[in-house]
């Protein structure tokens, strides 16, 4: 038997495990296993590879997604470039080498997200807003970059990006596509939003929220308000999980 799993603090509403579960029931895929394994530090992730001598594969979730850095003995050129990693191999020699399929995941939902076939107009002129500047956020930059799509980081820390408080009707005019890569408003929290005024939205605005759970967030929910275009991070999930799973079943 060969296992995966989901590494990452906390892993309770994770989408991950059931996906997996229902994939390899669909498609008669016997010989392999997903598992979810909470950690409280990343520095555990020794003791779990010890633990569990068959792990072939991890997906790597908040907040571990910089911090595993340290424990891969190669990465792939895009995590490198990104320095973040959302997928481990487990190679037989005990050797880890980091991916990031999230750069996958993101790119193919923004295109739905962007009228699909339609998108390579709508972006002529499109900016974007990006929440957050944890590991997520390095993969959506990094994607903005190779869609030539301009953006500005959005955070509570002067030094990394604007200032929530300093946005204006300007900025969000002029930055039509907003994307939350924090974790706010992830189930049970889910009255939570990043502090951005809502109130200069209008229907010109696409909301990308990168989290699943609830389907509607309260960061969707003011785009709808505003007749926004919006999409959560379930399609962006799905993208990248068949992305992991193409680079385990072939290592």
């Amino acid at each position: 038997m060969k296992q995966l799993g989901l590494i990452g603090n906390p892993l309770k509403h994770s989408f991950s495990k059931k996906y997996f579960a229902e994939k390899f029931a669909k498609e008669g895929i016997e010989d392999w296993h997903y598992d979810l394994y909470p950690l409280d530090s990343i520095d555990h992730l020794p003791s779990l590879l010890k633990d569990i001598p068959n792990l072939v594969g991890l997906n790597v979730t908040i907040p571990y997604k910089q911090l595993a850095l340290k424990y891969m003995h190669e990465l792939d050129k895009d995590a490198a470039d990104i320095g973040a990693i959302n997928t481990i191999v487990i190679k037989a020699n005990g050797k880890l080498k980091g991916y990031n399929t999230d750069v996958i995941g993101f790119q193919h939902s923004l295109i739905e997200l962007l009228d699909g076939d339609k998108y390579k107009d709508e972006i002529k002129d499109l900016q974007a807003l990006v929440l957050g500047t944890g590991g997520a956020a390095k993969a959506i930059v990094y994607t903005l970059k190779k869609l030539n799509i301009p953006y500005k980081l959005v955070s509570r820390n002067p030094e990394r990006g604007i200032l929530y408080e300093n946005l204006d009707e300007k900025i969000v005019q002029n930055h039509q596509l907003i994307i939350n890569s924090t974790p706010l408003g992830t189930f049970p929290n889910i009255n939570q939003a990043p502090p951005f005024p809502f109130q200069y939205l209008s229907k010109e605005h696409f909301l990308f929220d990168l989290v699943y759970n609830p389907e509607k967030t309260l960061f969707l929910q003011h785009g709808i308000n505003h007749s926004a275009k919006t999409m959560n991070g379930a399609l962006m999930l799905k993208f990248q999980a068949e992305a992991s799973w193409d680079i385990w079943k072939k290592a």
